[in-house]
């Protein structure tokens, strides 16, 4: 009962003051409580194990999707047996609750970056839910590499940022996952495929639509480990970017019409979980900002969470803020006495552990939160400067604590106010024209879900 009294007042005074500290003009929100269980797991996080992956995976020589699958030692088939050799070993450690699984697909062949068929393996780890094991977060990370040409499969590329860096978050995450499981499961997908078309993540999606999995969230990490930039030598640690879609790729025409309504451009259910992963990030990790760039990816290039937004999940790729194109894809040499290549050199240990904290920060507290409220809209059918905003309480798992009211002027990129609320309706002296609102599932400790915004009905 004390420690039920205690988690109940705390939670009062982080609303008391979460709803008194900010005016609405303000650009961020100072998130004063912190989860301590996701504060003792980010603490696990090791450097030095961080590094020793990284390491590992670039004496594979090539990771390229045509290098060898039969060489014990070099090749993306030694690197696929590495990683489920070493995510079996953690299962070892943790028996009962992780899933080690290899999933095979054929691709290649005419008209295709790959010139014949090959079949490729994709590593997937899935440690259960104890609560709400059938509802899934998707954690992805491309463990192959490749040099500047496409079909050159047997020059050294190490791919220590693209994308050792990811699959070393993933891994390291797996590890502290496995002694700590939570509420719903969370499937960690180790892809090949992505360097000649994301071709592994869309075997994925196509098997989560197929089989209809229940998606809470996708996180892609792809390089998340260089802080300086090429030509202009920018040298930062202390910002990450997340890569959402505005407008869902999927939207037909009765989206169309809705999101025309509303003005509701920016608020497609990935931008809610690149603000939710910008929020959570900064609340976790010190010294670090989140960027929320308005792209679904970099001009040029893609993502392993673009199969998967395209086939309607809720998706965003996490990467370095800072671009080194004289390392990504680059033949690793040494030419008029610059370093080229992707080398380990180039990786940046202290920002891949930070950023590897914001992932795991993220996937627990959305974990730990109830699910989404559903049916949440703004009532628009008379003329007020007060606005009443109503929803229904999740149509599974157990009832939330309560409810956070999320606010934000029409022109701000993220909810700049926070207003808990126990019942499922609120009318607030804000303008339904001037602001937009969101609804938030929220549990005793503080955990929330994603924000569902709340349409226009008259």
């Amino acid at each position: 009962m004390k420690n039920i009294f205690k988690n109940r007042l705390a939670f009062i005074l982080l609303t008391i003051v979460t709803i008194f500290s900010y005016s609405i003009s303000s650009y961020s929100q100072i998130i004063l409580n912190r989860d301590q269980r996701i504060v003792n797991s980010n603490s696990k996080i090791s450097p030095e194990s961080l590094k020793t992956t990284i390491e590992d995976l670039v004496l594979f020589h090539t990771r390229h999707n045509m290098s060898s699958q039969d060489n014990d030692k070099k090749g993306i088939g030694a690197a696929a047996n590495y990683l489920e050799n070493r995510l079996l070993q953690i299962t070892a450690n943790n028996p009962g609750v992780i899933d080690v699984e290899r999933t095979e697909y054929t691709v290649g062949g005419k008209n295709s970056r790959i010139p014949y068929k090959i079949t490729l393996p994709n590593i997937i780890a899935t440690i259960k839910g104890v609560e709400r094991p059938n509802e899934h977060i998707l954690m992805l990370a491309h463990y192959d590499s490749r040099t500047q040409d496409n079909l050159d499969s047997t020059s050294f590329a190490p791919g220590a940022n693209d994308n050792g860096s990811g699959v070393a978050a993933l891994m390291e995450i797996a590890a502290i996952l496995a002694s700590n499981p939570l509420p719903v499961s969370v499937k960690l997908m180790f892809l090949s495929g992505e360097e000649h078309g994301l071709l592994g993540a869309a075997h994925m999606s196509k098997v989560a639509l197929e089989k209809e999995w229940d998606v809470i969230a996708v996180l892609n990490n792809d390089m998340i480990s260089n802080s300086q930039s090429s030509n202009t030598n920018n040298r930062n640690n202390t910002l990450l970017r997340v890569f959402s879609e505005n407008i869902p790729y999927i939207e037909n025409g009765e989206m169309t019409r809705e999101r025309i309504f509303n003005s509701s451009e920016n608020d497609s259910p990935s931008r809610q979980l690149a603000r939710y992963v910008k929020e959570i990030g900064e609340r976790y990790v010190d010294n670090l900002e989140i960027k929320l760039i308005y792209r679904n990816d970099r001009f040029g290039r893609g993502g392993d969470h673009t199969p998967f937004s395209r086939n309607g999940f809720t998706a965003v790729r996490i990467c370095e803020y800072y671009e080194n194109y004289d390392r990504t894809h680059r033949i690793t040499e040494v030419k008029d006495g610059k370093e080229y290549g992707d080398v380990l050199k180039g990786v940046d240990i202290d920002y891949l552990a930070k950023n590897t904290s914001v992932n795991l920060s993220v996937v627990m507290n959305l974990a730990h939160a109830p699910s989404l409220p559903i049916n949440v809209y703004t009532d628009v059918s008379g003329l007020s400067n007060n606005t009443k905003i109503y929803w229904e309480q999740p149509s599974k798992g157990k009832l939330p604590f309560g409810y956070y009211l999320l606010v934000r002027e029409t022109d701000s990129p993220v909810w700049q106010k926070k207003i808990f609320v126990k019942g499922t309706q609120i009318v607030v002296p804000y303008s339904k024209d001037n602001y937009f609102f969101a609804v938030q599932s929220v549990s005793q400790e503080g955990n929330e879900s994603l924000a569902v915004f709340s349409k226009g009905k008259r």
